[in-house]
């Protein structure tokens, strides 16, 4: 009797046995509690996750019409109630929990435990702001800490160069998961700031690629954020996907979304900065142009300026100016002379008029009389009336001595100041007055004579000298 041949499965007929096994043997549909691990909502609309517990992890879907349905945030650590059912992925063999509804149970472990060092390190002010320290605008070295066999030292490196060519990247290896992970990193990025020194970091990059909340745990723990929080050089998180946030984001004093991002944070686009440049220059050479051409236009002004063109021309001018200036000086002096000579004039007229001789004559002679008028009065009225008033002989003595004396001092202010109006008070000085013979006018100038006139010289003492004119220049 031949043997039966066994019979050959493809893989996809395998995969489809034990999704109807697993269909068949387990409820249509099941409620699991579990915490949520890895929460990554696709482009499509569905949601894929894990459950984990301290017993296994159970991959989970959710399709887009189910999720829409979801009425809080899902985090990573959320200790939730999946409902749903057992579903083989046949083109992956994957096996994986359909979930139709999702309700949150709690917070899970992992999520108190972040909670409880946010609010602790918060507090501290580990977050604060004003201890954030800018990140360079043109680093030459940049420091990585992360895994040596990553994806995301790649990441980096790529982002940089594409970037910033001119940049130089140091790589100091610590593991990024995993139990110790924390210490390596923090002791990393102490060494470096060690001996930056020598080795001259810019800005320093900590962080790894995307995964799980247990999977990036090492950048919530405390070492880490202490040793960033320490760092003197300004340090950039770069932790997982843009959906993760870690207590490294926090304390960092810039925080990328992934590894390629924080290429970008770090280092300008050279392109960029070439074209500035190029601008710049560009400015730079328009303002040059502009000011020597305005400068050109000043030096061609100044060129075309007359004392350029005709350098005696500012002496002439300046020469006639003063010629000018000398005119009417001149012309003021010789009116201010003028009216002076009017005013001198009218003046001796008025004190030919007064004759202070003859006045000062008549002053005394009133004088004498009123003084002997009075005397004789007082004689008399002493002679006839004598035991009459022999008690007020004094008084009225006194009284008209006094009278006597205040009269006499007015009558010299008097004569002083006539004496001092006679023009002829000069001559006993040594001073002359000069005038035309047969004539009034006093020569004050030469060009008032011509030669052949006689003048007549008045001296002191009524003495005149005569004499005639020979030049009058």
């Amino acid at each position: 009797m031949a043997k039966k041949k066994a019979k050959i499965y493809s893989v996809k007929e395998i995969n489809t046995q034990i999704k109807y096994a697993l269909e068949d043997g387990l409820p249509a549909r099941m409620v699991v509690k579990g915490e949520v691990s890895g929460w990554r909502p696709h482009a499509s609309g569905h949601s894929y996750f894990s459950l984990k517990d301290e017993g296994g992890v159970l991959p989970c879907v959710m399709w887009k019409g189910k999720v829409g349905k979801v009425k809080f945030k899902v985090d990573a650590g959320m200790a939730v109630l999946a409902t749903g059912h057992i579903d083989v992925y046949v083109p992956g063999g994957k096996y994986q929990f359909s979930v139709d509804k999702l309700e949150p149970a709690g917070v899970g472990d992992l999520q108190l435990a972040f909670e409880k060092m946010v609010k602790k390190l918060r507090a501290e002010g580990l977050f604060a702001d004003e201890h954030k320290k800018p990140v360079p605008a043109y680093p030459m070295r940049i420091g990585i800490v992360t895994s040596a066999s990553g994806a995301a030292v790649k990441d980096i490196a790529d982002s940089v160069y594409s970037r910033w060519p001119c940049a130089k990247l140091l790589i100091y290896p610590a593991s990024v998961q995993g139990a110790g992970s924390a210490d390596q990193i923090a002791k990393a990025m102490r060494a470096m700031n060690r001996r930056n020194q020598e080795l001259n970091i810019d800005v320093l990059i900590v962080g790894r690629g995307g995964g799980s909340m247990e999977d990036l745990w090492a950048f919530n723990e405390e070492p880490v954020a202490r040793a960033i929080f320490a760092s003197k050089i300004p340090v950039i998180s770069a932790v997982g996907h843009e959906i993760d946030f870690t207590i490294a984001d926090y304390v960092a004093d810039a925080r990328a979304s992934t590894p390629t991002k924080a290429g970008v944070i770090a280092v300008p686009d050279m392109v960029e900065v070439l074209e500035r440049i190029s601008a710049a220059e560009g400015r730079l050479r328009q303002n040059c142009e502009r000011k020597v051409e305005v400068c050109m236009y000043r030096l061609e002004a100044v060129e075309g300026h007359s004392c350029f063109r005709d350098p005696i021309l500012v002496v002439n001018n300046a020469t006639q100016q003063v010629d000018e200036t000398a005119m009417r000086l001149s012309d003021c002096i010789g009116k201010l002379l003028a009216s002076l000579r009017e005013k001198l004039a009218v003046g001796r007229e008025q004190v030919l008029r007064i004759e202070p001789h003859r006045l000062l004559g008549e002053k005394k002679l009133e004088a004498n009389a009123l003084v002997n008028a009075v005397a004789a009065a007082m004689k008399n009225l002493v002679v006839s009336k004598k035991p009459a008033v022999e008690r007020l002989e004094n008084r009225v003595i006194s009284t008209v001595e006094r009278i006597i004396t205040k009269k006499k001092l007015q009558l010299t202010a008097i004569e002083n100041r006539l004496a001092g109006l006679n023009p002829r008070s000069v001559l006993d000085r040594g001073y002359s007055i000069t005038t035309l013979m047969d004539s009034d006018i006093v020569v004050s100038a030469a060009k008032q004579v011509k030669p052949g006139d006689v003048l007549v010289t008045e001296l002191a003492g009524n003495e005149r000298i005569n004499s005639r004119v020979i030049d009058s220049n």
